[in-house]
């Protein structure tokens, strides 16, 4: 590896772009004040930095203003705005292939951007590469952005190198979308696109393995003639190469053209109460993705609905790549989902051995309470907000009690239920010692010995998400897409005569802010589309199981604190002024 700190190496010519305003934009959906950008702008154009990206640009269709700043689709005006009186480093604007026409550009000599770039994957490559000329015949600087350079395959590579040569264009990048790149693949890399006509090669890095630094060094040793860069990382995710790190390296080496400090004072004024708010950097999703090379919203999105852990994570992911999808498809993930594609991993059908084919096991609770009432208690809010009414409602009517994931010491439970790998890690020991221990078959053996050392009982039932509810021989035949709605159905195997619910709040509340427990995880937000898609889920299954509980003669299912599924709601009121025909039980279930 070349020394770049030997004065008149010629790699020191190579140029910065910082990409703040438009890749760092995605912390706060570039809500960037024009001071802000002004600033960028002028202390950059002190620091060395050659061009400074000012968002995207995009046809109006695909701008939302309650959704996105004036930042993320730029107009000439709002750059004048930003940048008028400052004599400073060229301005390029960014825009994805399919999302752009070249009407939306004026000639050069008409406005303050200097370079485009185009941003596209390799489905959409050659077609970008024939819109960039238009752009180019207009007076800018064009680029191509080939994201996910990684992914492409050598045939691939080839490929659009080949067709390079038959293409007037000022830039071709390599980015490094996901993060996935190490320092010992950059050559392989690189090396294809050095040497095309005129063409200057660049490279875009990402930090999800904490590689952006190391891989650029080594880009730049290997002759690229241009890198990005953001302010303090600044990105979505993991964010990217720092630009204040790599501009003092270069000052190390070349102090006559660079200077860090105009970059640390804007950090510590501008940025910093930005990273407070709303943090960015090194987080396990996004190493996942970046060892995985797959868009990094597979991950956090799995990550965020609480049910899988990071081996089933991992699996998921290694499904995920077989569909070969461009950049990130909800489709596909709603699939993988779906059809229970990651329970799989974990959860065999509960009556076959992997080498037979005979029935193994029969259900030991089938009817073991019949005739009794029983109380599921979820984890919603109202679990906390109404736990009084809650213990008179259980001084009353004294019914089987069954719990799920943490219950904070509310109640103790005759039955405390886990199917989550990642909350029974976390609140197995939070299990009063006179509840029965239920535990779903996505959690292993293996991790049961290791967490807990106390007498438990499987419950019974096949992981498969898309089946409709039903029992046979005791088994329930779905999921019920989380553990509070499966425990309705072992209350049906179990023989109930009436069964109440409380803390079954729905998850409506999410897009206001609204909390999903009484009780705080530490998780990042979750996403709100799957969340309602898991409130829907689970609005079939509890219609399922009350229709299935109604067809054996029996009320049906009743919520008895506020809740999103209201058809099934029954306040809790209604139960407490009624004493009469009321029957104690005094049984014990602690064995």
């Amino acid at each position: 590896m070349r020394n770049l700190s030997q004065k008149g190496n010629k790699k020191l010519n190579f140029k910065i772009l910082d990409c703040t305003i438009r890749d760092g934009g995605y912390v706060n959906n570039w809500f960037f004040s024009t001071k802000f950008v002004r600033e960028a702008y002028r202390l950059l154009s002190k620091s060395g930095v050659d061009v400074i990206e000012i968002g995207f640009r995009g046809t109006d269709k695909y701008f939302d203003p309650a959704k996105y700043g004036k930042f993320r689709f730029t107009s000439d005006d709002d750059i004048l705005d930003a940048v008028n009186g400052i004599q400073g480093i060229k301005i390029a604007v960014m825009a994805d292939y399919g999302r752009i026409s070249a009407d939306d550009f004026s000639a050069v000599s008409d406005t303050p951007v200097d370079m485009v770039r185009i941003a596209s994957h390799k489905n959409t490559i050659f077609q970008a590469l024939e819109f960039l000329e238009k752009l180019k015949n207009k007076g800018y600087e064009v680029s191509l952005n080939a994201m996910g350079w990684a992914n492409y395959s050598v045939y691939e590579r080839n490929e659009l190198v080949n067709e390079l040569y038959n293409h007037d264009i000022d830039y071709i990048y390599a980015a490094d979308s996901y993060g996935s790149i190490f320092p010992d693949q950059i050559e392989s890399l690189i090396t294809p696109l050095l040497g095309i006509n005129n063409i200057k090669v660049g490279f875009h890095p990402h930090n999800n393995l904490q590689m952006s630094f190391a891989n650029t060094i080594s880009a730049i040793n290997l002759g690229v003639d241009i890198v990005d860069s953001t302010l303090f990382g600044m990105g979505r995710g993991a964010g990217n190469l720092p630009t204040e790190i790599l501009v003092y390296y270069m000052q190390l080496a070349n102090g006559e053209k660079y200077n860090v400090i105009p970059l640390l004072n804007f950090i510590e004024l501008f940025v910093m109460p930005l990273y407070k708010a709303q943090p960015w950097g090194y987080q396990l999703p996004f190493m996942l993705s970046g060892i995985n090379k797959c868009h990094p919203n597979y991950v956090s999105k799995l990550m965020n609905l609480k049910e899988y852990n990071i081996e089933d994570i991992c699996k998921a992911v290694e499904i995920i790549k077989e569909y070969d999808a461009v950049g990130f498809s909800p489709d596909v993930l709603d699939e993988v989902i779906e059809q229970g594609l990651i329970g799989e991993f974990t959860a065999p059908k509960i009556y076959l051995d992997k080498n037979v084919s005979e029935k193994i096991s029969d259900v030991p609770y089938i009817d073991r309470h019949k005739g009794r009432d029983f109380l599921i208690l979820a984890n919603g809010p109202s679990l906390k907000h109404y736990k009084n009414k809650i213990d008179k409602l259980i001084s009353l009517y004294d019914p089987i009690i069954m719990g799920a994931n943490y219950l904070d010491n509310l109640f103790v439970p005759h039955y405390h239920a886990f199917n989550n790998k990642n909350r029974f890690m976390v609140y197995a020991d939070t299990v009063a010692g006179q509840s029965k221990l239920l535990i779903g078959q996505n959690i292993p053996n293996s991790m049961i010995d290791e967490y807990i050392n106390r007498d438990y009982e499987q419950i019974f039932f096949n992981d498969i998400v898309n089946a409709d509810f039903s029992i046979e021989d005791g088994v329930i035949q779905t999921n019920c897409k989380t553990i509070s709605l499966l425990l309705l159905g072992v209350a049906v195997v179990m023989g109930a005569e009436r069964i109440w619910a409380v803390g079954m709040d729905g998850y409506l509340n999410i897009g206001q802010g609204g909390k999903l427990h009484f009780y705080n995880e530490n998780s990042s937000k979750s996403d709100e589309k799957m969340i309602l898609n898991l409130h829907r889920w689970c609005e079939l299954f509890i219609g399922q199981i009350n229709s299935y509980f109604i067809a054996q003669g029996k009320e049906g299912i009743h919520i008895l604190t506020p809740t999103a599924y209201k058809q099934y709601y029954k306040g809790i009121d209604n139960y407490l002024s009624v004493t009469q025909g009321v029957t104690t039980y005094n049984e014990s279930f602690a064995d």
